[in-house]
């Protein structure tokens, strides 16, 4: 905090933001967020942890904590003198404090970085505390909190604070292969090496409003360019629009959400099993009636069908959306995250379009960008670290085309993301709810079990491609359609879709009330036919499913040439 003083035994603080006074009072209940400008001011890891954990339930960690001094380093000052004047100054013995406690009852380990002392800065001590932390976290297989606050290695340690930094991401990765779940809050300023590895590595990367986030600090960027950057650059804000972020969080909501988030990620409750014969899935083709393709085109793609935001909002409960594909920015026409279904959690993910103009324009008309298909491969990865299953809703007229989608790599992402579902060892269901159009689809459609609604349609082209391409004239666009066999009837005929969910009235869109219910029954259903199956078993099952599109007869259980996991 900054400009703390007290006038007639009254603390006060100025805002470094709007540079008003403000009460010390007035600052605590609102978590030290200025209330005229918003500016969140830096607080001490006591003051963190207070401001997450549920009262009386924080326990510190006691570390030992082994002095280094390997360079002999000094610059106005020794080394350890000024590590000494740090520890008085801040009463804690290292820039990072650790502690157990609960969010709402639910138990996590929290690593607190506090940039009072020396800055944040990361050397051999705070890489043990992090480490400890992490081994903590798998030791009692709780999900693990970093804080981060820094201005990145500490440079009076030399190479040995550099090592912190692969110390810190093997740590990480232990608790990846063990299946617990890791959240990195980011406070202003995390810069340098505790940024390149810690800080964004976590499963979950949330930020306070402003918060600084960067391998280069601004200063050395400015003064490598010789010019000013621009406004905003390395914010959480900004940040969060080029995907490198899950959430911008306000102090006063960060409580809830990591809530929610230990929630879905916690033991489940048994989840509610409806028996296959009560799942309202067609599986015979002659059980559909004969529907005018070109009729189904027009159905599939009305603008009140219901979309994946609606289904979430229906369907599931307590989804809570994450962002970015961690590399250039956010898709806004792929969106996922973390729900229930049933009491169980699964990571929902689909390509969302929207009822109006405006939103339609805004979601690209649910045809993603490469980063809509690599967020969606990172919340796939998610799913299989933390052992839930993966629902896809699929409603494309295809993969965005255009300059840039094609610069950043279009084909290489589908492609990905084709790989990924074919090894992923939980199940995976996809629901087409509207257009399956081509390479776009179908990079959420490698699964389980592939549902389609009875009036949705899935084609390798658009009926108007199809006319433009082969008979020169899009206007055969009906021809095309009744060519392509995409409707329900044909498609489960061929074995494409394993299901036909039927709709409600002349179509979903007219009920999407009955419409939610239909498809929440018929994925409790067909999850539960999954569920007896052994990662190996999902997977050796899905590869069959998919050979069964060749040419030739599928391999048998003992020639296909592939090792499988249990």
């Amino acid at each position: 905090m900054s400009g703390n003083r007290s006038a007639g035994g009254v603390p006060w603080t100025l805002c470094p933001g709007c540079r008003t006074v403000q009460l010390g009072t007035r600052l605590r209940r609102g978590l030290w967020v200025c209330p005229d400008c918003g500016r969140h001011l830096q607080i001490t890891a006591a003051q963190r942890l207070d401001a997450l954990l549920d009262p009386d339930s924080v326990e510190l960690v006691d570390s030992p904590l082994t002095d280094t001094d390997p360079l002999g380093f000094s610059d106005t000052e020794p080394y350890p003198r000024r590590r000494e004047r740090a520890r008085h100054s801040t009463g804690i013995c290292e820039a990072m404090v650790l502690a157990t406690g609960t969010i709402r009852g639910r138990p996590l380990v929290a690593a607190v970085a506090d940039f009072r002392f020396l800055g944040g800065s990361m050397g051999v001590a705070v890489g043990d505390l992090l480490v400890r932390a992490a081994e903590i976290a798998l030791t009692r297989r709780v999900p693990l909190l970093m804080v981060t606050a820094s201005g990145g290695a500490r440079m009076q340690e030399g190479a040995l604070s550099l090592m912190q930094m692969a110390r810190t991401a093997q740590a990480l990765t232990r608790l990846d292969a063990a299946g617990i779940l890791t959240v990195s809050l980011v406070t202003d300023p995390t810069f340098g090496g505790v940024a390149a590895s810690y800080a964004t590595l976590a499963d979950v990367i949330l930020a306070e409003p402003g918060a600084r986030l960067g391998f280069a600090g601004p200063r050395v960027i400015e003064q490598v360019l010789g010019q000013p950057l621009p406004a905003g650059f390395q914010t959480a804000e900004a940040l969060h629009t080029q995907g490198h972020l899950d959430l911008v969080c306000p102090r006063g909501e960060q409580r809830a959400i990591l809530a929610r988030l230990l929630a879905l990620t916690a033991p489940e409750t048994p989840a509610e099993r409806t028996g296959p014969n009560d799942a309202g899935i067609v599986t015979d083709p002659d059980a559909l009636h004969p529907e005018d393709p070109w009729r189904s085109v027009r159905r599939a793609r009305d603008i009140m069908r219901p979309t994946t935001a609606d289904y979430a909002a229906r369907v599931f409960t307590d989804f809570l959306e994450l962002h970015g594909d961690r590399l250039a920015k956010d898709c806004p026409a792929i969106i996922g995250g973390p729900a229930r279904l049933a009491g169980r959690t699964v990571m929902l993910i689909g390509t969302q379009k929207g009822h109006t103009a405006a939103e339609l324009s805004s979601r690209q008309f649910g045809m993603a960008s490469p980063a809509g298909y690599r967020k969606a491969a990172r919340l796939m990865r998610l799913a299989a670290k933390l052992g839930v299953p993966v629902v896809t809703l699929v409603d494309t007229p295809g993969a965005h085309a255009g300059i840039e989608a094609e610069a950043h790599g279009q084909a290489l992402a589908i492609a990905d993301n084709l790989r990924v579902l074919a090894e992923l060892p939980v199940p995976v269901v996809a629901v087409i709810t509207g257009e399956g159009g081509s390479g776009g689809a179908l990079a959420l459609a490698v699964a389980d079990r592939v549902l389609m609604l009875a009036h949705a349609v899935y084609s390798v082209i658009s009926p108007e491609g199809c006319a433009a391409i082969l008979w020169n004239n899009a206007a055969e666009a009906p021809r095309a359609a009744a060519a392509l066999r995409a409707g329900a009837r044909d498609l489960l005929r061929l074995g494409v879709v394993d299901g036909v969910i039927p709709e409600p009235g002349e179509g979903v869109q007219t009920d999407h009330g009955a419409a939610a219910e239909l498809v929440r029954t018929a994925l409790i259903a067909t999850l539960a036919e999954l569920d007896d199956l052994s990662p190996g078993q999902r997977r050796r099952h899905r590869f069959r499913r998919f050979e069964t599109f060749g040419g030739s007869s599928p391999p048998g259980p003992d020639n296909t040439g592939m090792e499988w996991g249990q």
